[in-house]
C-alpha cells in the first residue's frame, strides 16, 4: 500500500511539473509565434510598399511614352497610398529603434522620388519635349529609386534575419515542450505499470490507471494543437515566399514553361507568350498548330515527337539544344536555345517537364553574317591568286596571238583558226576580269559622281535591254548624292543587277531603283561585319520576281553560283557587284523573300561634292627607240614582254627581280623602268621604283600587275598619274603605256593628291 502511494505521489508530482513546465513553455511558444507573425506583417507592409512605388514610377514613365490620362490616375492613386503605407510600416517597427531609423530615412529618397514622378507627367501633360529629356538625361529618378530598393533590400534582409532568428527559437521551444512532454509521458507510464503489475486485481487501481491515461491524452492533444499552430505558421511563411518567387519569375527575360505528363500547361511566363504565343491552359496540341519547330537549319521540320516537350516528358534531359520557331500567326520567327528536364516524383515516375529558352535570334543573325563574309573573303583570295597567275598566262597567249594572225594573214584557215583563238582568248580575259572583279582586285578609278544621274541614265539605258514586260521605275533621293566610286563599274553592277531581276521575273513584272543617303552608327556597324560607320549613299534595285529561299540567299554573291538552267547564266553577276563594292569601301545588303521579290542596296562611301571628271585621250599606237629596264619575275612572261618591245624599237634590260635591277641600274643608264608590282625577294615594284627615283628623279616609271587594288601600291599615299598596265594586255595596249609614259612627266615631278582613308577590311 504504500508502494503505490509512493507512485502515486510520484506520478502527482510529475504531472504537476509538466503541467508547469507545458505552461511555461506554452506561453513562451505562443510569445515566439506572435513575434514570428509580426515579422511576417513586416515584410509584407515592406513588399507592398515596394509594389506601390514600382507603380508609381510604371504609371509616370507610361503616361511620358504614352499621354493616356489613365496613367495620370493610376499614378495620382498610387503615390496617395505610400505616405500611410511607410507611416504603417513605422508604426509596426516601433520596438526596433534600428529598423525605424531605416525607414525614416527612405522618407526622402521616396518624397523625391515621386516628385520626379509628378514632375515628368507635368512635363508631358505641358508637351515639354526638352524637359522631359533633360528630366532623362539627369537620371535623378533611377538613382533614387536604386536607393530607395537599396535601403528596403536592407531593411527586409534585416526583418528576415529576425524571422529566422525567432522561428528557431519557437522551434526549439517546440523541441523541448515535446521533450518534456514525452519524457514525462514516459515516467507515467512507468509507474502505471508498476501500479498496474501491484494491483491489477483492484478497482481502483484500475480506475487510478484510468485517470492516468485520461490525463496522458489531454496532453497529447495539447501538444497536437501546438504543432498545428506551427505548421500555419510555415504555410504562411511559405506562402510569402511563393509571392516573392511569382514575381522574380514572370520578369525573368529567358522562357520557363512547365507542363504536366498530358502537356497540359501548367506553368509559364511572358517571354514564352512572346516566343511561343502560348500560356498556362493550353496543351502542347494547341502550341503544335500555333507553330512551326524547326532544325537549327531552319529547313528541317522537327516531328511532334521529337519536340523539346515530348522528349522531356519521356524522361531525356538535354541542354541547349538549338529551335527555330516560325509562328503561324505572322509573328516573327524565333531561334532559341532550348534545355529540358523531366519532374519526377519520390518513386521516380514522371510528373511532368520543367523547359527554359533562351533567345539567340540577334546572336545567330551577327554569326550568320560573319560566317558568310569570312566564306567569301577566303573564296576572294583563292580566285584573286588563280586570276593573277591566269593573267600572266594569257598575257603571253593574247600577245602571241596577234603576231600569229600577222603571220597568216595570206593563209584564210590558218587565219580564221587564229582569229578563233584570238576569241577564246578574249573570253577567258573577260572571265579573269569577273573574277578579279569579285576578288576586289580589279583597277578602279573611283571618281566623285552624282548617283542620281547615274541611275537615270541607266534607267534609260535598261528599258529597251529589259523588254516591254518589265516596268521600270525609279525613286530618286531629293538630295544631291555623290559617291566616290567608279561610275563604269557602278553602271555594270546596276545593269547585272536589273538583268538578274529580269530573269527572276519572267512573265513581266516591277523593277524599282532607289537613291538615298544614310548614316550609320557604331551599333549599326557592329551588326554588319567589316563595315565601318560613317555616310553612305545607297542605291537599291528591286523586283517582285519569284524570290530567294535562305539557302539561295547564303550563295548568291559566290562566283559560278546560279539557280538558272545551264547555258543562262555564269553565275558571276552578282559576285562582280559583291566584289565592286566592297573594293570601293562599302558593303552590300540583300532581302528577299520567296514569290514577294528580291531587294539589294548597294551602300557606296559618300563624297564631299563633285568633282568633274575629264575624259581621257584615246593613244596612237607608237614606237621609239629608247631604253627601258624591264623587272618580271615569270620567265615566260618576260621573254614574251622583251620580244614585243625589241619588235617596236626599244632597247631592253631584263631583270627577273629588284636586286637584279638595282644592280643594272647603277651599271647602265636607262629611260624607263618597266616593273611589276607583286615580285619575290619581299621588295616590291613600289619600293624598288622609289629606290631608283631617289638617285634619279628624272626617271619614268611604269608598273604592271595581274591585279590590283588599294593596297597594291602598299597602301601609301598615291601618285595621282601613277600608270598601271593590267595584265593580259595586247601590243598595241603595251605600245600605247610604254609611250605615255616616256612621254608624260618624271616620276618624282607628278603631283601628290592628299592620302585618302583605306577601305574597310573585307568581310
Amino acid at each position: 500500500m504504500i508502494g503505490r502511494r509512493v507512485a502515486i505521489a510520484l506520478g502527482l508530482g510529475i504531472l504537476l511539473a509538466i503541467g508547469a513546465a507545458s505552461t511555461t513553455l506554452d506561453i513562451a511558444a505562443r510569445r515566439d509565434t506572435a513575434a514570428v507573425e509580426h515579422t511576417m506583417e513586416v515584410l509584407e507592409q515592406c513588399s507592398d510598399l515596394r509594389v506601390l512605388l514600382r507603380q508609381a514610377e510604371a504609371t509616370s514613365r507610361g503616361f511620358a511614352l504614352s499621354g493616356a490620362d489613365h496613367f495620370v490616375t493610376e499614378f495620382q492613386e498610387a503615390s496617395g497610398r505610400i505616405p500611410p503605407a511607410l507611416a504603417d510600416l513605422l508604426q509596426l517597427v516601433q520596438d526596433n529603434p534600428v529598423q525605424g531609423e531605416r525607414l525614416k530615412a527612405i522618407e526622402d529618397p521616396i518624397r523625391r522620388r515621386i516628385a520626379l514622378a509628378d514632375e515628368l507627367i507635368r512635363r508631358r501633360a505641358a508637351n515639354d519635349r526638352a524637359g522631359q529629356e533633360a528630366l532623362a538625361r539627369s537620371a535623378a529618378g533611377p538613382a533614387a529609386m536604386a536607393a530607395i530598393n537599396d535601403m528596403l533590400d536592407a531593411f527586409a534582409e534585416e526583418e528576415r534575419r529576425l524571422l529566422a532568428v525567432r522561428a528557431a527559437t519557437s522551434r526549439r521551444t517546440g523541441t523541448w515542450l515535446l521533450a518534456i512532454d514525452l519524457a514525462g509521458i514516459s515516467l507515467l507510464l512507468m509507474i502505471a505499470i508498476y501500479l498496474v503489475r501491484r494491483t491489477y486485481l483492484s478497482d481502483r487501481a484500475l480506475r487510478s490507471s484510468l485517470s492516468l491515461s485520461q490525463a496522458t491524452a489531454t496532453s497529447l492533444e495539447a501538444q497536437a494543437q501546438q504543432n498545428r499552430g506551427d505548421l500555419a505558421a510555415a504555410y504562411d511563411e511559405l506562402r510569402r515566399s511563393s509571392a516573392i518567387l511569382e514575381t522574380t519569375f514572370r520578369s525573368m527575360a529567358e522562357g520557363v514553361l512547365v507542363v504536366d505528363p498530358a502537356g497540359m500547361i501548367m506553368l509559364s511566363n511572358q517571354a514564352v507568350g512572346r516566343f511561343l504565343g502560348t500560356g498556362v491552359g493550353k496543351t502542347f496540341a494547341e502550341m503544335v498548330v500555333e507553330n512551326k519547330f524547326y532544325e537549327s537549319d531552319g529547313i528541317t521540320r522537327i516531328p511532334d515527337d521529337e519536340l523539346p516537350i515530348a522528349r522531356t516528358l519521356r524522361g531525356l534531359s538535354f541542354d541547349r539544344r538549338e529551335v527555330v520557331v516560325k509562328p503561324t500567326d505572322g509573328r516573327p520567327q524565333f531561334r532559341l536555345m532550348v534545355s529540358g528536364r523531366p519532374l519526377r516524383n519520390s518513386e521516380g515516375a514522371i510528373r511532368g517537364a520543367a523547359l527554359v529558352y533562351h533567345d539567340v535570334t540577334e546572336e545567330s543573325e551577327i554569326e550568320r553574317l560573319l560566317q558568310q563574309a569570312q566564306k567569301l573573303d577566303a573564296i576572294g583570295k583563292l580566285t584573286g591568286g588563280v586570276a593573277h597567275d591566269f593573267n600572266n598566262m594569257l598575257t603571253i597567249i593574247t600577245g602571241s596571238i596577234e603576231v600569229l594572225i600577222d603571220a597568216v594573214h595570206d593563209r584564210p584557215a590558218a587565219a580564221e583558226l587564229a582569229a578563233l583563238i584570238g576569241k577564246a582568248t578574249d573570253r577567258c580575259t573577260e572571265l579573269i576580269r569577273h573574277l578579279l572583279a569579285f576578288a576586289r582586285k580589279q583597277p578602279l578609278r573611283p571618281r566623285d559622281i552624282d548617283v542620281n544621274a547615274t541611275v537615270q541614265d541607266i534607267a534609260k539605258l535598261l528599258r529597251p535591254t529589259l523588254g516591254e514586260m518589265v516596268e521600270i521605275r525609279t525613286r530618286l533621293a531629293d538630295e544631291d548624292l555623290v559617291a566616290h566610286v567608279d561610275s563604269a563599274q557602278l553602271a555594270n553592277a546596276l545593269v547585272n543587277m536589273a538583268i538578274n531581276a529580269r530573269d527572276a521575273m519572267p512573265e513581266g513584272g516591277r523593277l524599282l531603283l532607289e537613291t538615298m543617303s544614310t548614316t550609320l552608327d557604331e551599333a549599326d556597324a557592329a551588326a554588319n561585319p567589316g563595315v565601318v560607320p560613317g555616310r553612305y549613299v545607297v542605291v537599291a534595285v528591286s523586283d517582285s520576281g519569284t524570290g530567294m529561299p535562305p539557302e539561295v540567299q547564303d550563295r548568291a554573291f559566290e562566283p559560278f553560283f546560279t539557280t538558272k538552267e545551264a547555258g543562262k547564266g555564269s553565275g558571276l553577276g552578282l559576285s562582280m557587284v559583291y566584289g565592286f563594292v566592297k573594293q570601293s569601301g562599302g558593303y552590300v545588303k540583300l532581302s528577299s523573300e520567296e514569290n514577294r521579290g528580291t531587294t539589294i542596296r548597294l551602300h557606296l562611301p559618300a563624297a564631299q561634292a563633285l568633282q568633274p571628271i575629264e575624259p581621257e585621250q584615246e593613244q596612237a599606237l607608237p614606237r621609239g627607240r629608247e631604253t627601258i629596264l624591264m623587272v618580271e619575275d615569270d620567265p615566260l612572261v618576260r621573254d614574251f614582254v622583251l620580244s614585243q618591245l625589241q619588235g617596236l624599237g626599244y632597247t631592253i634590260l631584263a631583270a627577273s627581280q629588284a636586286a637584279e635591277a638595282l644592280a643594272i641600274a647603277q651599271a647602265q643608264p636607262f629611260d624607263l623602268l618597266f616593273t611589276d608590282v607583286i615580285m619575290p625577294g619581299g621588295v616590291s615594284g613600289r619600293q624598288l621604283a622609289d629606290t631608283i627615283t631617289a638617285t634619279r628623279p628624272s626617271l619614268r616609271v611604269l608598273y604592271t600587275s595581274g591585279y590590283t587594288d588599294d593596297a597594291t601600291i602598299d597602301n601609301r599615299q598615291q601618285e595621282a598619274d601613277a600608270l598601271l598596265l593590267t595584265k593580259p594586255y595586247r601590243r598595241a595596249e603595251l605600245a600605247q603605256m610604254v609611250r605615255r609614259a616616256l612621254d608624260g612627266p618624271a616620276a618624282a615631278l607628278r603631283p601628290v593628291s592628299p592620302a585618302s582613308p583605306s577601305p574597310p577590311p573585307p568581310a
